[in-house]
């Protein structure tokens, strides 16, 4: 465990928004964070990332909706979601990975205990 805590879940209508929040332990050494989501049963859907250099990913699922960030210390990350869907709910974890190689592919290392969102509609 490496720390990272998520917060900022919740309920919220569809074509709401939430902004979630990842509080990164000061001494972690990550080459880029992001997001992944889960929903019981189904397969950990990767969302967004951010390199150590500012170079955002998204995946097609959520281009456009969702936007990723990280303040300038690298200790909050953040993902604003915008024009949320009943389909978005989910719990969301912030995560790391080491290499350029893991960040590329949404390879992630370590995450947090994770926030719930729940869309209704």
């Amino acid at each position: 465990q490496v720390g990272l805590v998520e917060s900022g879940g919740g309920s919220v209508q569809s074509g709401g928004s939430l902004r979630l929040s990842c509080a990164v332990p000061v001494n972690i050494q990550s080459y880029c964070l992001g997001w992944f989501r889960r929903i019981p049963g189904k397969t950990r859907q990767d969302l967004a990332a951010i390199d150590h250099d500012g170079t955002t990913r998204y995946s097609d699922s959520v281009k456009g909706r969702f936007t990723v960030s990280q303040d300038s210390a690298r200790i909050t990350l953040s993902l604003q979601m915008n024009s949320l869907k009943p389909e978005d709910s989910a719990m969301y974890y912030c995560a790391v990975a080491h290499s350029a190689y893991n960040c590329g592919r949404m390879i992630w290392t370590s995450w947090g205990q994770g926030t719930q969102v729940t869309v209704s509609s």
